[in-house]
């Protein structure tokens, strides 16, 4: 990954969010790749980026409740 390809991400946030940046935006990369940052941090803060493999399993781990409070 280059860092022209986080430079031109197109972010995304929920349609939930209340405007009030208390949220994270998601950025579907060029090479498959996800990134994810906090939205007051907009590129000053750190930018983590998953492999697809790795998105989806967190994606399917949230439909089945796994990140659940008890």
């Amino acid at each position: 990954m280059s860092s022209d390809e986080l430079a031109t991400a197109r972010w995304f946030k929920s349609s939930r969010s209340n405007g009030q940046n208390n949220c994270v935006e998601v950025a579907f990369l060029g090479s498959g790749r996800v990134a994810l940052r906090d939205t007051k941090d907009r590129g000053a803060g750190p930018v983590h980026v998953f492999t697809p493999g790795e998105w989806d399993a967190f994606i399917e781990g949230a439909k089945l409740g796994e990140f659940d409070r008890a």
